[in-house]
């Protein structure tokens, strides 16, 4: 772990925020301060810039400081885990990023039987969508991330996880489905609730259709919501038609509450990929991503 002083620096640089950092740190806002106080006094230089009304940011010595701090951060890490490596034990703490379909369908089972296995891994998960990821995984609040769209950021290493089909479905009993199959441009006639931009399945959807030629700007978009399970409950209200992992509509294709719609000639298959920095990622993300993969083989 960090000399504390240095993990209160750390914290409050990737916060720029004293409350929110006392907040995480379990600790008052004024031993915040003594503690980047001090740090400033044996450097002999400011760390933040904290004038007027102004958002807190990094003065230069702040930013070299905390370039140094997430390596030592990262080194500890890899230190603790080789030392339990040692014991015939693996444990530490792995930061993990998921888009939201991965989190919320795919990722519960893969981590609770990991869990079962290195039950001194300590696991958090934060999630958002494929560019929330992306910027958490390039800022280094994580390690190793999980996503469902198709950029690629150069930055970025990208690895296969899991194969996906993406399905057009609507409510059973939807009146506005007349025939057992649609073609791409019926489509422009149907209402149709799509994703949020940045979202990894929207990007997928857009370059299904423009192979079809069409643009996500000809279709009836009736609403983009943020997140599968409310696309789900909204289409079970509307006469709407939306694209879902066929991961995330399981339970209501068994209980008939969705039905599956075929598209002629359009079938949209996406993968969902690792991602980590460039190089040798961590010791803790390859013994899951390694886990990961093995349970979808089994």
């Amino acid at each position: 772990m960090l000399d504390f002083r240095l993990q209160v620096f750390y914290t409050v640089a990737k916060r720029l925020s004293f409350t929110r950092a006392a907040t995480e740190l379990f600790i008052s806002q004024p031993a915040v301060t003594k503690h980047i106080k001090e740090l400033e006094l044996a450097y002999k230089t400011t760390l933040f810039n904290r004038s007027g009304n102004k958002k807190m940011s990094l003065t230069p010595a702040g930013k070299v400081l905390l370039n140094y701090a997430e390596q030592l951060n990262a080194l500890y890490g890899e230190l603790e885990y080789d030392m339990n490596l040692l014991n015939k034990a693996h444990g530490g703490i792995l930061r993990i990023g998921a888009s939201t379909t991965v989190a919320q369908y795919i990722l519960p089972k893969a981590l609770a039987l990991f869990h079962h296995k290195f039950t001194a891994v300590q696991v958090r998960l934060i999630t958002g969508n494929t560019e929330d990821i992306e910027r958490a995984l390039l800022s280094k609040d994580i390690e190793v991330g999980i996503i469902e769209g198709i950029s690629k950021n150069p930055q970025l290493s990208y690895k296969p996880y899991l194969r996906d089909e993406l399905v057009l479905v609507a409510a059973t009993g939807n009146k506005r489905i007349k025939k057992e199959m649609l073609k791409p441009e019926d489509l422009k006639n149907y209402p149709l609730v799509l994703r949020e931009p940045g979202s990894g399945t929207l990007e997928v959807i857009a370059g299904a259709f423009l192979k079809h030629k069409i643009k996500l700007a000809d279709l009836w978009v009736e609403m983009q919501l943020g997140g599968t399970e409310s696309i789900k409950s909204y289409l079970l209200n509307s006469e709407a038609l939306a694209f879902l992992s066929i991961h995330a509509i399981l339970k209501e294709l068994k209980n008939n509450q969705l039905t599956i719609i075929d598209v002629k000639g359009m079938m949209i298959e996406r993968t969902f990929h690792f991602i980590t920095p460039h190089g040798q990622a961590s010791s803790l993300s390859e013994l899951f991503m390694k886990f990961a993969r093995n349970l979808t083989l089994d």
